[in-house]
C-alpha cells in the first residue's frame, strides 16, 4: 500500500448544536477533523466520571465503581468505520451485511481492527490512530452524563433487538450524545484495546486494563441484543480472533 502521508489534510469544522427532546442531552458544539477517507472524528475533552455501574441491570463485571480521570483530550470517531472506509483502507469487504456501504464493517476481529489500523496509519504517515482504552470508550459514550445511557428513551440513539429489523443499519441515523458521536450504544458492538480485567475501585487516571490476557473487552450493544447491553457501562469479552455480524470498532486519532 502507498504512503498517502503527503495527501493529509485535516478540515477543522464546526458541529452545531443539536437539541434532542425524549430525555436525549443536546450536542455541544464540538471540534471534528476529517482524514484522507472520510473519517471525522469528534474531539472529547479531559475530565473525570465514575466508571461502571450499580444500578439494577449492572453486571458483576461493571463493578465496583471507580473514578477515572480522563488526563488528554482524544478525538474518536464520530461514527463506527464503515463498510465503504474499511474498503478503502483495506481493500475488500468482510462484512455479512455487505450490501450497505455506509452501515458499519462487521465480522472483523480485534485482530483484524488492529491490521486496519496499522493500515490507516502507513497510509497517512502517521502513528496516530489505535483503538481506544475501556475507559476513553466509556467517557465517551457516557457524553458527560452520569447515567447508564444518554437518553432516557433507547429507541432515539441506538438500534437494537426490538427495533433493528434483525440487521445493522446505515451510521448517524439516531440521535447522538452530547459531544456529537452517534451509535455508541447499538448497531454493532465495538473493540476496544484493553485485555479482559476487573475493575479495581477507588481512583484511577488513564486506565489501560491488565498487560496481558486471554480476552480482548468489546463495548456498546449491537443491533441483535437487548436493552441491557446497550448501556455504556456494559462489558463484553471475546478471543482476539473473535468475528460476528454484530461485532465492528470505532477508532481514536490521538490529539497531536
Amino acid at each position: 500500500m502507498h504512503s498517502f502521508g503527503f495527501f493529509w489534510k485535516v478540515a477543522i469544522v464546526l458541529v452545531a448544536a443539536i437539541t434532542v427532546t425524549d430525555g436525549t442531552v443536546a450536542a455541544r458544539k464540538a471540534s471534528t477533523r476529517r482524514n484522507s477517507v472520510g473519517m471525522e472524528f469528534v474531539l472529547v475533552p479531559a475530565g473525570e466520571f465514575r466508571m461502571g455501574s450499580t444500578s439494577e441491570d449492572a453486571g458483576e463485571n461493571e463493578k465496583p465503581l471507580t473514578a477515572v480521570t480522563i488526563s488528554r483530550a482524544f478525538y474518536i470517531g464520530k461514527h463506527e468505520v464503515t463498510q465503504k472506509q474499511w474498503v478503502k483502507v483495506m481493500g475488500t469487504n468482510p462484512s455479512d451485511f455487505n450490501d450497505c456501504p455506509d452501515c458499519p464493517v462487521e465480522q472483523v476481529s480485534w485482530n483484524d481492527a488492529q491490521a486496519f489500523i496499522r493500515t490507516l496509519n502507513a497510509m497517512e504517515d502517521s502513528k496516530r490512530y489505535r483503538l481506544p482504552t475501556e475507559a476513553e470508550w466509556e467517557y465517551a459514550a457516557r457524553g458527560g452524563t452520569g447515567g447508564d445511557r444518554y437518553s432516557a428513551d433507547l429507541n432515539v440513539i441506538a438500534w437494537y433487538d426490538k427495533n433493528c429489523n434483525e440487521r445493522p443499519h446505515k451510521v448517524g441515523k439516531k440521535a447522538p450524545n452530547a459531544y456529537g458521536l452517534f451509535d455508541m450504544l447499538g448497531n454493532v458492538y465495538e473493540w476496544v484495546q484493553d485485555w479482559k480485567g476487573p475493575y479495581a475501585g477507588g481512583k484511577a487516571t488513564d486506565p489501560k486494563g491488565p498487560a496481558r490476557g486471554k480476552f480482548r473487552m468489546i463495548r456498546g450493544g449491537s443491533w441483535e441484543t437487548g436493552a441491557k447491553s446497550c448501556r455504556a457501562p456494559h462489558r463484553l469479552d471475546a478471543s482476539p480472533g473473535f468475528r460476528i455480524h454484530a461485532v465492528g470498532l470505532r477508532i481514536l486519532m490521538e490529539n497531536k
